[in-house]
């Protein structure tokens, strides 16, 4: 059974095709990268696996399921532009919220521990309106990886981020795989993305312009993969 199934996927607004034809999967303990350019589709694409919108046609399953089932979604973690992130909660207030959400045994405990995890526990009682952008960015990392996801969807996660909020995140995800997580990852961020990724989907107008294993050429050249196929059409 793979963790993540994506069946011929469409997305129109209007009359405008901003996805064609998506088709990829994914197993346990896979990391895929998936890249593009401005435009190409990337967060369109995470938004109907994340259950935050429909597909004009096709079809995505996360565990042999309906993407849209419940079970399925509870086990999914996501890292999005400001998704789920309450701005006149404080960071302890989100994450407990989250916690007992997620019916997690001690919400005061797991949400402590995810503070201090992501080194927002001295502004734990401050509300997240008053946080920079590379705080609230910390705090989605914590929401999303607080019930111990086994799919990550990740859009961006290392906007905002200072070096070591990045080394911090790339060893949860690491963890995670290793445990046998599942992770979709669209970043800009080439040097980082090729580190983690076991495979690559790369989108150009909305269309797949190349999906495989990432090669050694990806990892010592982060230009390959556009120079390669991204012009593809």
């Amino acid at each position: 059974m793979k963790a993540l199934a994506v069946d011929a996927v469409w997305k129109y607004y209007g009359d405008y095709p901003a996805l064609r034809d998506i088709s990829f999967d994914a197993d346990a303990g896979q990391c895929v990268a998936l890249l593009g350019r401005n435009g190409a589709g990337k967060t369109t694409l995470l938004r109907i696996l994340a259950g935050l919108s429909r597909p004009t046609r096709g079809r995505v399953q996360l565990f042999g399921k309906d993407h849209n089932d419940r079970a399925s979604r509870s086990l999914t973690g996501i890292i999005g532009h400001g998704i789920a992130i309450y701005d006149e909660l404080s960071a302890y207030e989100n994450l407990r919220l989250y916690a007992a959400l997620y019916a997690l045994p001690d919400p005061h405990r797991s949400a402590l521990e995810w503070l201090e995890r992501t080194a927002l526990d001295r502004v734990k009682d401050s509300p997240v309106r008053e946080f920079s952008r590379g705080m609230r960015q910390r705090l989605a990392v914590a929401r999303a990886f607080l019930h111990n996801p086994r799919l990550l969807l990740l859009d961006e996660p290392f906007t905002s981020l200072d070096d070591r909020a990045i080394a911090l995140l790339q060893g949860l995800v690491r963890d995670a795989l290793n445990s046998g997580g599942t992770v979709v990852m669209s970043t800009h961020q080439l040097r980082e993305a090729m580190d983690l990724a076991s495979h690559v989907v790369l989108l150009n107008r909305g269309r797949m312009a190349h999906r495989g294993e990432r090669t050694p050429e990806m990892l010592a050249d982060t230009g390959w993969l556009y120079r390669t196929y991204g012009e593809a059409s």
